[in-house]
């Protein structure tokens, strides 16, 4: 994909981000679009959000729960920034948030860590990428989505802002070097719930992000050193690390809660306005 059509493609999807609208996805005009050029628009992206003022402060996973890749023909995860204006912290582990400027919004109970420091790649060890970790906490990330019923190939996913939309963190909990070990194991077995109002709706487990949270951290390590466009982990990002269940579509007026078994956090609920 050359210059031009990369700059005229992000334009186009910030200008759709902006006014809450859809597009065509960029597949459909460009057949032989690959997760590469997916991210060389991205980058372009951001590169366009940080000029207007937004400031990155982390990153979101996406697709690394593998249940859910049929449903929207995802073959791999991804990953995308997350800003300042859109990261919110559930003060009390409850927290009130607008869809308003969004589409077609869908809700995802995730796990998210803030790095105290950058992830090794290569790494398949929880234990050390957990080293690596200040604070772990659950979160909501609002996911929303630009083309037509959610219908999209791979790299259209990524030139879509990776879906995010929101990010909602609850309580952190500080990862202590003594109790590594046994949060390892918490986070890979624990069984989180998704309710919404009294409903139970879904559920899944730590494992469905890439066979645990923290190797979705080093997946991520180990793609954004691949990628030339990429700027490195650092000391401070928060990352939220892909939904453990369904994402559930959400409307205004609704109250979603999320538990978990087996884990030292407190409920998170969110009300959508």
């Amino acid at each position: 994909m050359d210059t031009a059509n990369i700059k005229s493609l992000a334009r186009e999807m910030l200008a759709a981000l902006d006014g809450a609208s859809l597009v065509t996805p960029p597949s459909h005009r460009y057949p032989e679009l690959a997760f590469a050029d997916a991210y060389t628009v991205a980058a372009e992206e951001s590169r366009l959000r940080r000029e207007r003022g937004e400031q990155p402060v982390g990153r979101k996973i996406g697709y690394t729960n593998r249940n859910i890749w049929a449903q929207y023909n995802m073959s791999q995860p991804i990953w995308d920034h997350v800003y300042d204006g859109t990261v919110h912290y559930a003060s009390g582990g409850s927290s009130t948030l607008s869809i308003a400027g969004m589409v077609a919004p869908r809700i995802e109970p995730e796990i998210a860590f803030r790095l105290r420091r950058p992830v090794p790649a290569r790494c398949d060890d929880p234990v050390v990428v957990l080293e690596s970790v200040e604070w772990v906490a659950r979160s909501f990330e609002i996911v929303d989505c630009h083309y037509s019923d959610w219908k999209f190939a791979g790299p259209d996913s990524v030139i879509d802002f990776g879906h995010h939309a929101a990010l909602i963190i609850g309580e952190p909990h500080e990862v202590r070097v003594a109790e590594i070990t046994s949060l390892v194991d918490a986070l890979r077995d624990c069984r989180v719930t998704l309710f919404r109002d009294a409903e139970l709706v879904d559920d899944g487990v730590g494992s469905n992000a890439l066979g645990h949270p923290a190797l979705a951290l080093a997946y991520l390590a180990e793609v954004v050193a691949s990628q030339p466009d990429a700027p490195a982990l650092t000391r401070g990002e928060v990352i939220t690390t892909g939904t453990l269940t369904a994402a559930m579509p959400v409307r205004a007026g609704e109250t979603w809660r999320t538990e978990t078994d087996g884990l030292p956090f407190p409920p998170l609920t969110v009300t959508f306005a």
